[in-house]
């Protein structure tokens, strides 16, 4: 006998859902570039504004900072209040953050602004790939829709700097925050006509506690990493990290015990969601590694503008955009054991072509080998996104994907503090012409050095065999994960 299929899953996606799902793009691209944007604009905008170094760096990590810290609470939220309330909403403080960025007149009301950013940036995530999952309840549907989702994010990440790039070649610094408006404006236009509104009805009192702890953890060890990432692992760093933790630690045993928790723990007992989170987690710390060093590396070692550095992120960009709508069909066909694997095993690939790239050539290596770990990223994480929100029943999608979020949040910050750290240390331990060794970032040797030439190619020299170094532990680790999902994850489909 063949079980009834609920009607609801049966029925084919009316039109209507897939229109919902193009508004949907729209906040999902503005965050994702607006991670990758702003780099191209801190030249100018220091000129502009002086920062100091704390408030140039506290410019750049704010937004991530209060991203990772609650995309988590806003999941949870957003199941409650209603999803599409907490993405207008959101979109709104989004939108009021971006303009005052754009005009703003010093540093204090930059960071202030970018912190508006990053709480409206919290909402939108979550909110968005859990309105999916009241959308598209047909399982193959969903899963291509959160393929157009992940491709959407990688998509923005990849064109956040040829669009900055292009802006700042006409206009002034704050376009490329004021791009964000208009689109924004669309948004909150046409939302309320086509996307659904969903939200749970419970009785059960918010886990405020919960929050608190959450933040109180997350925050100070998202700083901690990407202190560490920066200035190295410090005093301060190492206070910062040790009390994140200690709150992290006491997060999770009180979530053990709440009636109500915030994150349900019971979540990472399922395998398949599990596997997607350690994927998501590895699969960013090697990508946002590749990406940042590669950055450098285009830029201070092969000496190219940073508008002709992004472009060589094409073929990257492509593959991720390409594979990321794929997914759900390669997925139908092998699984998402089979699938789990040889995306890793794509990434891992591609990482380690990295190793070709040298002083005086190989940057055919760097296009060949980011292309084919964009093959890899583009199906990881499309099936990340597909197991966080079918794992569990619609009304927990938001708090799903809020983890699945921070996962990727802090997989990003983890790879930039401990494989940047790496290549950096190799860095600084290799010598130059005189037998000194190498101090500071390899811009502040470059610019020191001056017209001398051998020690500018030893600088260069040195840094490549740092990035040697951490896209092969990248590599590694993409590899032993695959081993990992191997091994857990039964071989049925």
């Amino acid at each position: 006998m063949v079980a009834d299929v609920p009607a609801d899953i049966a029925a084919p996606t009316p039109r209507r859902a897939w229109f919902g799902l193009a508004v949907l793009m729209l906040p999902v691209l503005l965050v994702s570039m607006d991670v990758s944007v702003l780099y191209l604009a801190m030249p100018r905008l220091t000129h502009h504004l002086h920062p100091s170094g704390t408030e140039a760096l506290w410019i750049l990590d704010i937004y991530g900072f209060l991203l990772a810290g609650l995309l988590i609470t806003m999941g949870n939220l957003g199941d409650r209040i209603g999803r599409r309330l907490l993405l207008l909403g959101g979109a709104a403080v989004f939108g009021v953050g971006s303009v005052i960025a754009a005009f703003a007149v010093d540093p204090t009301m930059l960071i202030a602004a970018r912190a508006l950013m990053g709480i409206g940036g919290a909402t939108l995530l979550p909110s968005s790939l859990s309105l999916i999952s009241t959308m598209f309840p047909n399982p193959a549907a969903r899963a291509r829709a959160i393929g157009v989702w992940t491709a959407a994010f990688a998509g923005g990440a990849a064109v956040g700097p040829i669009v900055g790039g292009v802006l700042l070649q006409h206009f002034w610094w704050g376009s490329v925050f004021l791009v964000n408006f208009p689109v924004l404006v669309i948004l909150l236009a046409v939302g309320p006509f086509l996307l659904p509104e969903h939200r749970v009805t419970t009785d059960a009192p918010f886990d405020v506690v919960g929050v608190v702890l959450s933040m109180a953890g997350i925050l100070p060890t998202v700083y901690a990493i990407k202190h560490a990432a920066v200035d190295g692992p410090d005093l301060i760093a190492l206070i910062t990290g040790v009390v994140g933790v200690a709150f992290l630690i006491v997060f999770v045993r009180y979530e053990q015990r709440a009636a109500h928790p915030l994150l349900d723990l019971t979540l990472l007992r399922s395998n398949r969601f599990a596997v997607a989170i350690g994927s998501s987690l590895i699969g960013m710390m090697s990508l946002a590694a590749l990406s940042y060093l590669s950055s450098i590396y285009l830029q201070s070692v092969t000496g190219r503008e940073p508008l002709d550095a992004a472009l060589l992120g094409i073929p990257m960009a492509v593959t991720v955009f390409v594979f990321s709508l794929s997914a759900a069909r390669i997925t139908e066909k092998v699984g998402a054991r089979t699938g789990f694997i040889a995306a890793l095993g794509a990434a891992a690939v591609g990482n380690l072509l990295l190793l070709g790239i040298g002083v005086d050539g190989g940057v055919w290596a760097y296009m060949l080998g980011s292309a084919i770990a964009g093959v890899g990223y583009g199906i990881a994480f499309s099936l990340v996104s597909d197991v966080a929100v079918s794992s569990v029943p619609p009304e927990r999608a938001g708090a799903a994907t809020g983890i699945s979020e921070t996962s990727f949040e802090l997989g990003n910050a983890l790879g930039l503090a401990l494989l940047g750290a790496l290549a950096s240390l190799v860095f600084q331990r290799g010598t130059g012409p005189s037998g000194e060794h190498f101090d500071g970032t390899l811009d502040e040797v470059l610019s020191a050095a001056g017209d001398d030439a051998g020690l500018v190619h030893a600088a260069r020299a040195s840094f490549v065999d740092g990035v040697h170094i951490a896209v092969g532990v990248g590599g590694g680790l993409l590899v032993l994960m695959a081993i990992v999902v191997a091994v857990v994850l039964p071989r049925n489909r």
